[in-house]
C-alpha cells in the first residue's frame, strides 16, 4: 500500500494525479492524505520571492500540516504503515513533513520544480534564488527518491545535491484519463484518421490553442511575433484561414497583447477551469507547446505536450533534445526562439494532406501519454525495493 501525501492540488497540478492513477492501473492500493494548500505554481513562487508573502505562505501551510497529522494518525490506525510514501508535486516543505511522520518508510518525492530555477527563469537574482537552491537541496536530501521528468533534470540533481545523484529517477509527466476523453467526446478517437470529425472540413479556418502561463518558459514572445506575421499572412493568402485561442495569464501577456493588438484572428481567455480545459482543446486541430531558448526551456516536457496530444491535436513545439528524444516521431517540432519558423509551420497544417498526416503521427504517440505507460520506470524502481501490487 502507498500513501500520496501533502498539500498537492491535482486539479491545478495534475502530476501527482498521473501518478496515482499509473499506479493503480498497474495494481497499487494507493490512498491519498492530501489537503491542498490552495495556490499556484506562480503564487508560490511569487510568496518566495517576496519575503513579507511569507508570514500567509507559514499560517496557510501550519494549517494544513495539522489536519496532514491528523489524517495520517488516523490512518495507521487502520491500515498500518504504508510500503512507500508519494510526496506529490511542489512538495519543497511537504517532503520534510512527510520524513518525521513516516520515520523509516521509504520516501518519493515528485520533484517536478526546482524551486531556483523555476524563480530565476522568471527574472529572480542574487540571494532569492540562492536561498530557493536550499530549499531544493533540503527537500531532496529528505527523500529516498527523487522523481524528475527528464534527464537534464536528473543531471540538474546530481549537480544541486551530489548526495541524491544516484537517488533520481526520471517519470515523464503524462496526461490524465480526462484528456483522452475529450478527444473520445470530440469524436477523434485516436485513430489519426479524422473520419466524421468536425476538424476534417477542409472551408473553415485551422483552428489553433495555446494554453498556460505566460512566462519566459513558455516563450510567449516568440509565439506572438509568430502569429503577429501568419495570420494577415492567411488572410491575404486565401482559401483555409487561421484562428488562434490564447488562454492564460502571466508576466509576459500585456506585451503580448499589445504585440497581437488588431491582429484578425485572436481570441483570448484570461481563464478555463481545470475541468473545462481539456474540452476546450481538444475543439482544436493544433495545440502550442513552448517556444523559448531559454535553459529551463530547453531541459522540459511540458504539461501541455502531453495534453495536447492525449485530446488529440496535432501539437507543435520547440525542438529541443528532451521533446525531440521521448515523443520527437509525433511532434511538429520547430527550432526554439524561431517566429519565422512556427508562423511557417502553422500556415503550412491548414494544407489538409498536411494536417492529415501529422494527425496521423501524434495519434502514433498518444500512448506515451497515457499513465500507466509515464509511471513504468516507478513500478519497476518499487518492484526492485521489495513494494509490489
Amino acid at each position: 500500500m502507498i500513501v500520496a501525501f501533502g498539500t498537492y492540488d491535482a486539479a491545478r497540478h495534475p502530476r501527482v494525479g498521473v501518478l496515482v492513477a499509473g499506479l493503480r492501473a498497474h495494481g497499487y492500493t494507493v490512498h491519498e492524505l492530501d489537503r491542498p494548500l490552495g495556490l499556484s505554481t506562480a503564487e508560490r513562487v511569487r510568496m518566495l520571492r517576496q519575503p513579507w508573502r511569507l508570514p500567509g505562505l507559514l499560517v496557510r501551510l501550519l494549517r494544513c500540516w495539522a489536519l496532514l497529522v491528523g489524517d495520517v494518525v488516523r490512518h495507521r490506525r487502520s491500515h498500518g504503515r504504508p510500503d512507500a510514501v508519494l510526496v506529490g508535486y511542489l512538495g519543497h516543505f511537504d517532503v520534510a513533513l512527510a520524513r518525521l511522520l513516516f520515520g523509516r518508510t521509504p520516501v518519493l518525492l515528485d520533484h517536478l520544480v526546482f524551486a531556483g530555477d523555476t524563480a530565476a527563469d522568471r527574472g529572480a537574482r542574487g540571494a532569492r534564488v540562492t536561498l530557493l537552491r536550499g530549499l531544493d537541496r533540503l527537500a531532496a536530501s529528505c527523500a529516498d527518491v527523487v522523481l524528475l521528468d527528464t534527464p537534464e533534470h536528473l543531471r540538474m540533481l546530481g549537480e544541486l545535491v551530489p548526495s541524491r545523484a544516484r537517488r533520481g529517477l526520471v517519470v515523464p509527466v503524462g496526461a490524465p484519463q480526462a484528456w483522452f476523453d475529450a478527444a473520445h467526446a470530440g469524436g477523434t478517437a485516436g485513430t489519426g484518421t479524422g473520419t466524421g470529425h468536425v476538424r476534417d472540413v477542409a472551408d473553415r479556418p485551422l483552428r489553433v490553442v495555446f494554453f498556460g502561463l505566460f512566462t519566459p518558459l513558455q516563450g510567449t514572445d516568440v509565439l506572438a511575433e509568430a502569429l503577429a506575421a501568419a495570420l494577415p499572412r492567411a488572410a491575404e493568402e486565401g482559401g483555409r484561414g487561421l484562428e488562434v485561442t490564447l488562454v492564460g495569464s502571466g508576466q509576459d501577456l500585456p506585451a503580448v497583447r499589445d504585440r497581437l493588438r488588431g491582429t484578425p484572428g485572436v481570441t483570448w481567455r484570461d481563464w478555463v477551469e481545470p475541468a473545462d480545459l481539456p474540452a476546450l482543446v481538444a475543439a482544436h486541430d493544433v495545440c502550442l507547446g513552448i517556444f523559448s531558448a531559454t535553459p529551463k526551456g530547453l531541459r522540459v516536457v511540458p504539461n501541455k505536450v502531453f495534453q495536447g496530444l492525449a485530446s488529440g491535436c496535432v501539437v507543435v513545439t520547440s525542438d529541443t533534445e528532451p521533446q525531440r528524444r521521448l515523443l520527437g516521431d509525433h511532434l511538429e517540432l520547430v527550432p526554439p526562439a524561431d517566429p519565422t519558423a512556427l508562423a511557417d509551420r502553422l500556415l503550412a497544417l491548414r494544407d489538409p494532406a498536411a494536417l492529415s498526416a501529422a494527425r496521423a503521427r501524434a495519434a502514433a504517440g498518444r500512448s506515451l501519454a497515457r499513465p500507466t505507460a509515464v509511471v513504468a520506470p516507478l513500478v519497476r524502481l518499487l518492484a526492485a525495493r521489495g513494494v509490489r501490487p
